[in-house]
């Protein structure tokens, strides 16, 4: 347990292999391989104490990038509320060290300006958000998702405002269709406001960015990429290959289905397991490597329960790429990716 008011980060934080810090884009902005995502166990439900010391852990081992949304929870804005808390307690004095992402664009409050992609409600969100986490800026704002409702134009031109307002200091997009993206990266560029980087899903059971052709177009345009759930929500760290845990996040959680579990799904993630094992490497070390290994792969967001599952994750960000031996190795266990 960290004494939150007396704390001081570790001297040794920075004092990382060559492949912890990554190049966003064609940007000045480096960050760590594996990032600390607030999407679960950081909210009012969650013990404040263990949000804490996940925190702290993340950042004493070289995660200065910490990535959340208005909506994470639970409740709706309670992560950022716990990360504001943990600022105040603790982080204030290094606040120049740290990469702080948000993003708006799911249901947050009633009526019609408090979802999707409007002025009104990026603008508010931001704010609140803010608000939240006892800043005056964030590092990165993203548009969380496309709205097909409202024009490009009015969502693009409030994240190139949000950066000349001084609220925001870089933009970036998340989980946009292919043409939406190639025309939201021209916009922004021709308004002097670059995206820094583009956020999804890419993970052994997912390869949508990669197949839908986003990630070699967000790579060619000099814009990072950053990937949530690289671990499929803990099927492919190996949680699961002898049944489903009481505690674990498909007993817990409606967002991850036990219906997914299933029996080829099962033999695949053993297979794996078998595989990284034989490698001397953990399965959620290999299936965090193999996201990395991705052309144009910035970052991959990692969650954690605990700050020994978040130390599971740490030495992915060290090890070399896979080569293309290894890659496909890997990938011939799970076969044609799921959609």
């Amino acid at each position: 347990m960290f004494d939150s008011l007396n704390y001081c980060a570790a001297a040794n934080r920075y004092e990382k292999g060559d492949t912890f810090y990554r190049r966003c884009g064609r940007s000045g902005v480096l960050l760590p391989a594996v990032s600390l995502g607030l999407w679960k166990n950081f909210g009012s439900t969650s013990p404040y104490e263990l949000s804490r010391d996940m925190l702290l852990y993340a950042f004493d081992h070289g995660i200065c990038h910490f990535d959340l949304a208005n909506n994470y929870g639970p409740v709706n804005g309670s992560a950022e509320q716990t990360f504001g808390r943990v600022m105040l307690d603790a982080l204030r004095p290094y606040r120049d060290e740290l990469f702080v992402a948000t993003k708006a664009g799911y249901d947050m409050w009633p009526g019609p300006y408090g979802n999707w992609g409007s002025r009104k409600y990026l603008m508010a969100s931001l704010d609140q958000s803010l608000r939240r986490m006892h800043l005056d800026y964030v590092d990165l704002f993203y548009s969380h998702r496309y709205d097909p409702n409202t024009p490009l134009d009015e969502t693009l031109q409030a994240l190139v405002d949000m950066v000349r307002s001084g609220k925001a200091l870089y933009v970036g997009l998340s989980r946009w269709p292919l043409e939406a993206t190639r025309y939201g990266l021209d916009y922004l560029r021709h308004h002097d406001v670059p995206c820094l980087c583009y956020q999804g899903r890419i993970n052994l059971l997912d390869r949508e960015p990669i197949t839908s052709g986003v990630l070699p177009a967000v790579h060619e345009a000099g814009c990072g990429f950053v990937s949530f759930s690289p671990l499929a929500q803990g099927l492919l760290a190996g949680r699961y290959t002898h049944g489903i845990p009481e505690t674990s996040r498909m007993r817990r959680d409606v967002t991850l289905s036990a219906d997914r579990l299933t029996p080829t799904l099962s033999r695949q993630i053993d297979a794996f397991c078998q595989l990284a094992a034989a490698r001397g490497e953990t399965p959620a070390a290999l299936a965090l490597r193999w996201v990395l290994s991705q052309q144009g792969v910035t970052s991959v967001i990692v969650g954690a329960s605990s700050t020994e599952q978040l130390g599971e994750s740490l030495p992915a960000a060290q090890a070399p790429a896979l080569g293309a031996d290894e890659l496909a190795e890997v990938e011939n266990i799970f076969g044609v990716a799921e959609e």
